[in-house]
């Protein structure tokens, strides 16, 4: 099952939920970028992108495009009152130095302490690791926003990561297409299950062991539209 537009945005509607305002927050390529189209008014956020903008809003309006203004991965962005401009090597500094509250990232797999591997599937050609490995050692908390499954059905999160990892024991949270599971350091917390699937969905579904939150969450994304 490929994923729908809708998942895609029902799962970026969920991460900007884990956002407070004030932070400082790094969004990464894929269903991270969505996030600021689901912040709500209230919440003041400064979105910070490799690529030098701190202050990122909601993807503009078809036609009104600024083509000087992307984020990390080309897509062009709005941007905030306060927002600033500066080079990859400031860009990098803010992330080196620990001031990044939260940053979202894409993930192939995530093993049951929290390794994240997101960066290389062996024997294909990429363009490099990138900034993920600075974000995933540096941000406050890393909250990873993946499938649940990979196209050929195998669970993404797993005992151990088989792919290399881009680092160890960073990861706080996993939103996928199915759940949200929390990463403790006794192991991984199922805490939200989205309709239809079920706990025992889940469980089937997820390549390492799980513990059930006595309370868990059912998101219903067919009745979310009014909350």
């Amino acid at each position: 099952m490929g994923m729908g537009v809708d998942i895609r945005n029902q799962m970026a509607n969920r991460a900007a939920k884990e956002i407070q305002s004030g932070m400082i927050v790094n969004l990464g390529i894929g269903i991270p970028s969505l996030i600021p189209n689901h912040i709500s008014q209230e919440v003041e956020v400064l979105f910070h992108a490799e690529n030098g903008v701190l202050g990122m809003g909601p993807s503009p309006r078809k036609g009104e495009e600024d083509p000087t203004l992307c984020n990390a991965a080309g897509y062009p962005v709005t941007t905030v009152h306060g927002a600033s401009y500066f080079d990859s090597a400031i860009a990098f500094g803010i992330i080196r130095s620990g001031y990044l509250d939260m940053t979202f990232l894409g993930g192939l797999e995530v093993s049951e302490d929290g390794d994240l591997a997101n960066w290389i599937v062996p024997g294909k050609r990429v363009p490099g690791i990138g900034g993920a490995m600075e974000l995933a050692q540096k941000a406050k908390k890393v909250v990873v926003l993946m499938n649940h499954l990979n196209k050929d059905g195998e669970p993404k999160i797993v005992k151990q990561c088989s792919f290399p990892l881009t680092a160890r024991r960073c990861v706080s949270l996993i939103i996928t297409d199915m759940a949200v599971i929390e990463v403790t350091s006794s192991g991984l917390l199922l805490k939200e299950v989205i309709a239809p699937r079920t706990i025992e969905d889940v469980i089937a579904a997820t390549g390492a062991e799980l513990t059930i939150a006595d309370r868990v969450k059912v998101l219903d994304p067919r009745k979310e539209e009014h909350s």
